[in-house]
């Protein structure tokens, strides 16, 4: 099969959504005059690492919207057993309905930034807005952030590592599809 997105693919489901995968969800929290926020995003990265910085990228919803009024976003990971309260973050509330709340997620403060933070995560970036860049298509933003802290939950540590088993962070598939990491195998890179 071959098809050009403008010409449209005659599948039931866009398969562009499923050939990239799997794809970590960033769970960007932001805040705003009319409240705070949280939404997932697949459409999220590590971008560089000296310093650390990282990308999510979507419509022009609270989440975007608010990360360039203000400046900041954070970024809390998400892991299994959190998959139904994040998948609850992903509805389409009013402008300062609380999507904590909402969820029933316990949030608190960050330390470098105003900006909320999903409490029980394994590990939370916060960040500063380096660029706002918009894209192509309805409202669609790139937003650019480097990262200024880092909270690592201390079971997620073992022997000096982020130990991914001991949570297993859930990535999207595409479609109504996600998973868990459940196995890791280790290779060197040559020299």
């Amino acid at each position: 099969m071959f098809y050009r997105p403008e010409d449209g693919h005659g599948l039931p489901h866009n398969p562009f959504l499923a050939i990239v995968a799997p794809r970590p969800i960033g769970w960007i929290s932001t805040r705003s005059a009319a409240g705070d926020n949280l939404a997932p995003f697949s459409f999220f990265n590590a971008v560089a690492s000296s310093p650390p910085q990282v990308m999510f990228a979507g419509d022009r919803l609270d989440s975007v919207s608010n990360a360039a009024e203000t400046g900041v976003f954070a970024v809390s990971v998400v892991e299994e057993t959190s998959l139904a309260a994040m998948n609850q973050t992903s509805a389409r509330l009013p402008r300062g309905e609380d999507e904590f709340a909402h969820a029933g997620i316990a949030k608190a403060e960050c330390v470098t930034i105003d900006c909320p933070r999903v409490a029980g995560a394994p590990a939370t970036l916060e960040c500063r807005v380096m660029q706002v860049i918009p894209l192509r298509g309805e409202g669609n933003a790139l937003v650019l952030g480097e990262v200024t802290g880092v909270h690592i939950r201390d079971d997620a540590l073992s022997g000096g590592r982020l130990d991914v088993l001991r949570y297993r962070p859930a990535a999207r598939l595409g479609y109504h599809d996600y998973t868990v990491v459940t196995a890791l195998r280790e290779m060197q890179r040559p020299k």
